[in-house]
């Protein structure tokens, strides 16, 4: 495990379990923060329809918790772990939040969840590694299938900063666990917006397979390049080992189409999750990706912990979410660790086609649930200090 992501796992696990003990709502109001990218780069995966998300969950439990208001302050983090630390900072030192929710950037999940820690406050970080999906079942999922299926050598085009790191790490090891191989790779900028030469790049490596290990606009960027430059049509796989579904809609099925993903979450699974994404559509326009739907479920997991222990105090908060499963729209019967992971059944999906595809965002077939149990890391390969003392 690489340093960048010991410090990814530590912190992220730090936010989840700060907090000294003591039994009261403070200041009658529950307070949350809503960080998150909400005009770069990943603007629709989370973005301001988020906040619309986390709004809903404070709508459909009431407006408050037993009698304490809730209110909710929001700021774009601008995938700067400055900006977003100085925000959180100000939130938590003179604004009285007591979770902040959202964060994509895995660089800003870092930074505050530091100062977090510091102040004895809560974070649940949906939109990179935590609450909705980590790197390690990605690559157990999309890598696995697509080595299974003949994929033995990669190259991999990487997103240079601590997510891209730590997905490139996972892949690595699931394809050599499978008989593959790693014959080069490549790091681009975050973000990019001309992928041309780390295209060419990766075509002249020969690999059978170009992994990205990227996010957002930057994926939806390498795969259009990718389908100009005729990778797939010259033989090669494009395995997109983080794909929302905001970046297949905007590629469209025609482009996507065939895409093996892994997923935490799709809206038309079943008529749970159609019935509440009918709702979120009506109030965003759009479907929801896999982290609008977790920060909703995060949120009602974080109130009903408040409503039961009459507390919105961290560690006992905390305490409550890890004793409480988690059943809902979201997931069946998923589990927060103590290292901060919320542990939860995965999807391995391919897009579908034009033909297969009924309306614009009918996009997923999914084709087999990787149980929780596969899914992620075991707490005893965890480097995270909060885990048996480490």
């Amino acid at each position: 495990m690489t340093m960048m992501k010991k410090l990814l796992t530590s912190a992220v696990a730090s936010a989840m379990m700060v907090g000294g003990a003591q039994a009261a709502i403070s200041n009658d109001t529950v307070k949350i923060g809503y960080l998150a990218d909400m005009s770069g780069t990943y603007r629709d995966l989370a973005g301001p329809n988020g906040l619309k998300a986390l709004e809903m969950a404070i709508a459909d439990f009431g407006g408050n918790v037993n009698g304490a208001k809730i209110e909710v302050v929001s700021a774009d983090d601008r995938n700067s772990p400055d900006t977003s630390s100085s925000t959180v900072r100000r939130w938590v030192e003179n604004e009285d939040v007591d979770l902040v929710a959202g964060m994509v950037a895995s660089s800003v999940s870092i930074a505050v969840s530091k100062i977090l820690e510091e102040h004895d406050r809560l974070g649940i970080i949906s939109g990179s590694a935590a609450y909705v999906y980590d790197t390690y079942p990605l690559a157990n999922g999309t890598a696995s299938a697509v080595v299974k299926e003949g994929g033995k050598t990669w190259y991999m085009l990487t997103a240079d900063y601590a997510f891209g790191h730590a997905l490139e790490g996972d892949v690595t090891r699931v394809v050599e666990a499978n008989g593959g191989e790693i014959i080069g790779s490549v790091r681009h900028p975050f973000p990019t917006q001309d992928f041309s030469s780390f295209i060419l790049q990766a075509q002249a490596s020969g690999a059978d397979v170009i992994g990205l290990a990227n996010a957002g606009a930057d994926t939806t960027n390498a795969i259009t390049t990718a389908s100009e430059f005729g990778v797939t049509q010259s033989g090669q796989t494009l395995a997109a080992l983080l794909l929302f579904l905001t970046d297949v809609h905007a590629l469209g099925a025609q482009t996507a189409q065939g895409i093996q993903l892994t997923t935490g979450w799709y809206w038309d699974m079943n008529d749970e999750t159609r019935e509440w994404s009918d709702r979120f559509m009506e109030e965003t326009g759009v479907r929801p990706t896999m982290v609008h739907a977790g920060i909703y479920s995060s949120a009602m997991q974080y109130l009903k912990a408040v409503e039961a222990t009459g507390s919105d105090d961290a560690q006992t908060v905390r305490k409550q979410m890890m004793d409480t499963p988690i059943n809902d729209m979201f997931a069946k019967n998923g589990k927060i660790r103590v290292d901060g992971r919320m542990v939860h059944d995965m999807y391995l999906a391919e897009v579908k086609t034009p033909a297969e595809s009924k309306n614009e965002w009918d996009l997923y077939k999914i084709l087999r649930t990787i149980p929780a149990e596969e899914s992620y890391r075991p707490l005893s390969e965890s480097k995270c200090k909060l885990v048996n003392n480490k």
